[in-house]
């Protein structure tokens, strides 16, 4: 006889996965957000592939449906990623000066 559920543990894991991440993010330093986004594009890839197999391996239609959902949400996740990536490193490029005589018109 189990003295906790299989469900409260799984939330409790749940539960500390959110504080755990919510903490990792917000007190990263400007300077590791683009290799912290890299390495989060890269999770959300292995998310992807860990729920077309779980999806796969399911018997029941309610996880099928769940699996897809999670497929579609990490897929969402990593292009979201990969364009959040872009923008920051455009912000590190140089930007060009404009040739002009330094009048305004």
């Amino acid at each position: 006889m189990e003295l906790i559920s299989p469900t409260i543990t799984n939330l409790i894991i749940f539960v500390l996965a959110i504080y755990v991440g919510y903490h990792v993010v917000w007190n990263v330093t400007p300077a590791l957000h683009t290799p912290l986004m890299a390495v989060t594009n890269a999770v959300s890839a292995i998310v992807i592939v860990g729920a077309m197999l779980a999806a796969a391996l399911t018997e029941t239609e309610a996880g099928k449906i769940l699996g897809t959902l999670a497929v579609a949400l990490a897929a969402v996740n990593v292009f979201g990623g990969f364009l959040v990536t872009r923008r920051m490193l455009e912000m590190f490029k140089k930007k060009d000066k404009k040739s002009g005589t330094g009048v305004k018109p």
